[in-house]
This record gives structure tokens, sequence and C-alpha cells, in this order.
């Protein structure tokens, strides 16, 4: 008869989550992981699979706790263009606030620790980057049907410029003590939306 479990997988995967965000994929060591979730290395192994394994089970557990807050913001009725104005500001607070700025963003750090070797973390990164851009896209598309944006702005490369700009911000906002820095950066960028 096979064991049961005796540890919760879906706490372990959010300690999990919270180390690697905290620490590093390549600072965390699986002795940290085995200290800091509590349960044995064959655990993790059996339930999770290797480090890297749990790294990119961390990376989809952290996208799903985030996409669906920027999709509720850029998807509400009325006028587009004050949605995504409030998503880059909010992403600059963020990043200027002391509690989230020395984590940054799971994704981002990703992006610049693993993903120019990692095929695996690259997908990852490259996936929550198309869907915050299709997500920016069809918020400026339909501020443009609205009126909103002038006609001579191209939704498209606004929101890749808009993509870019948010993840500069949380890189930036996680190296510099100086809040003004993103939040100038910001809310410059948003005048490309007059």
């Amino acid at each position: 008869m096979a064991r049961t479990k005796e540890f919760d997988p879906d706490a372990a995967l959010q300690a999990a989550l919270e180390l690697f965000w905290r620490r590093g994929y390549e600072a965390t060591s699986m002795a940290d992981l085995v200290e800091h979730l509590g349960i044995g290395r064959a655990s993790i192994y059996a339930t999770f699979g290797n480090k890297h394994e749990l790294y990119l089970k961390a990376m989809d557990r952290y996208s799903e706790g985030c996409d669906p807050f920027i999709l509720a913001e850029l998807s509400q009725p009325g006028p587009a263009l004050p949605a995504v104005r409030a998503l880059v500001r909010r992403f600059a607070a963020e990043a200027a606030a002391p509690e989230v700025r020395l984590n940054g963003c799971l994704i981002t750090n990703t992006a610049s620790e693993l993903a120019p070797h990692d095929p695996d973390a690259a997908r990852r990164v490259e996936i929550s980057w198309e869907h915050i851009e299709t997500l920016l896209h069809s918020a400026l598309v339909r501020a443009g049907a609205q009126g909103e944006l002038p006609e001579t702005r191209d939704p498209q490369a606004l929101a890749r410029m808009l993509l870019v700009l948010l993840q500069g911000v949380r890189i930036v906002g996680k190296a510099s003590s100086d809040p003004t820095r993103v939040r100038d950066a910001a809310e410059q960028a948003l005048t490309l939306l007059d």
C-alpha cells in the first residue's frame, strides 16, 4: 500500500516559490529547499522532481497568480486607456515599494538569470510576456475603437513598448533605491498614449 503524503504539496510549492523568488534559482540549493519546506529531499523529488522541475512548477504557480489580475484590470467595461495607465502606474509603484522591490518579479528575475541558457525557463518567460502584450494590445485596440487613442498610434507597437517598459521598471526598481526613477519613466512613457 502506498504511503500518504505527510505534507501539503500545494503549501510546499508555495513555500518553494517564495524561496526561489526571494533568493533566485542558482542561490537556492536543495538543502535550502529541504530546510525551508520542512520536508525530506526524497519527498521533494517524489512530488516535484528535481530542483529545476520544482522551479518551473513555481514559475507556473507565480504566473497563475499574477495574470488574472492583469486581465481583470485591462478588460473592465468602459474606457480602456485609464485601465492601461493604471496598470503601468501600479507596476511602477510596486517596483518602488520597499517590500516588493527586493524580490522584484519572478518572471523578470528568471528572464535575466535563467532564460539565456534554459529553454524551459525561457519558454515560460516568453509565454508570460506574450500574454501581457496581448492583453495590452487588446486594451489599446479597444481604446482606439472608442476614440481614446489617436489614430496615428499603433496599438501593437505601443503594447510592445509598454511590455518592455514594465519589465524594465521591475529590473530598475529592484536595483535602485530612487523611486522617482521608475515613476518618472512610467509617466513619460504614458505620454505616448496622448
